[in-house]
């Protein structure tokens, strides 16, 4: 499987920059999304980045990807990490509707 994990740009080199990341400082493949200011955020996949993304994204990615890792070590309390999607009811994309089953 592979996750995509939301990294801050640094420092912009010719192709690449140095993003930092929850486990530190990466040197990132920037050619498909080209050049991205210090500060911007990015998508990262494999060593690449594949789209630039907000503060706000890069922070719900990040906070998803932290409460994987609790579930995964067996540990509760990650129910703060998915404030967004508490006391609301789920939806389905906007590409996905219409392709839903009419439930009325």
């Amino acid at each position: 499987m592979c996750i995509g994990i939301p990294m801050q740009v640094i420092e912009t080199g010719e192709g690449h920059a140095l993003c930092r990341a929850a486990d530190g400082v990466h040197r990132i493949d920037m050619c498909l999304v080209g050049p991205v200011a210090p500060g911007g955020w990015v998508m990262v996949f494999l060593g690449a980045a594949r789209e630039v993304i907000s503060e706000q994204q890069a922070r719900q990615s990040a906070d998803a990807i932290e409460a994987l890792g609790k579930v995964m070590r067996g540990e509760g309390g990650f129910e703060q990490l998915f404030a967004d999607l508490i006391d609301r009811e789920p939806e389905l994309p906007n590409f996905l509707r219409a392709a839903a089953p009419d439930n009325t």
